[in-house]
């Protein structure tokens, strides 16, 4: 008699949706990396609460990000999910959404589950020689990242794609999970034990993106 084959329980892994961007090119990205494990879309807190991993994209302005994730009572679910130890990712807007504070909009108070701001590159940006650059920085640039488990397989110094006007400053240098250099340097990636958050896209940034979304699907959701 041979060994039953050891097969890995199906994992569901849940994209909270709160009605701001377009999350089908995340699903697709997740799917395509983790075909055995279960993405779905959605704005229930019960499905959230009840999945094994949690992603928390977004785009769009901040001050109607935020009156929808309130709405929806997502930034007392966040907080509850990271307590239970579950692997977070957040996302573009998703990331920005976590500091305590934006200066979008006028200035716009955020989660605060991450210390740190939101800043704003200037209407008249610009790199160290004078010369100017575009707002917002929207393209593939470097990312400087440390020796976390999602960098797994990343080489140092890959490029990814990003589309934002404002950036994240964290308070607490132990947080950094990355840098990236746009006029000066900004945090591209924190992470605080099973959170992990992204300015870039990683569903749009090609092989490394890809990678970096296998690496969470496989993340125990420790440093």
């Amino acid at each position: 008699m041979t060994d039953a084959p050891v097969t890995t329980p199906r994992q569901t892994v849940a994209v909270i949706d709160y009605g701001m961007g377009n999350l089908h090119s995340v699903k697709s990205a997740l799917e395509h990396v983790a075909p055995e494990q279960h993405v779905v879309v959605t704005s229930d807190p019960a499905v959230v609460a009840a999945a094994d991993r949690v992603v928390f994209p977004g785009v769009g302005a901040i001050r109607d990000c935020m009156a929808e994730i309130k709405r929806l009572g997502f930034d007392t679910l966040l907080r509850e999910q990271i307590a239970t130890g579950k692997p977070v990712l957040g996302i573009c807007v998703g990331m920005q959404a976590l500091m305590d504070h934006s200066e979008e909009n006028g200035g716009v108070d955020c989660i605060g589950i991450l210390p740190g701001k939101v800043r704003f590159f200037g209407e008249n940006h610009t790199d160290s020689t004078g010369a100017h650059l575009k707002v917002p920085h929207m393209g593939w640039n470097q990312v400087h990242h440390n020796d976390h488990p999602l960098w797994d397989g990343i080489p140092q110094d890959s490029r990814f794609y990003f589309v934002h006007s404002y950036c994240v400053i964290a308070d607490d240098a132990s947080l950094v999970a990355a840098t990236c250099d746009y006029g000066f340097q900004f945090h591209a990636a924190l992470n605080r034990g099973n959170l992990f958050v992204a300015q870039f896209h990683p569903e749009k940034s090609h092989t490394v993106g890809l990678q970096l979304l296998k690496n969470f699907l496989h993340w125990d959701g420790k440093a």
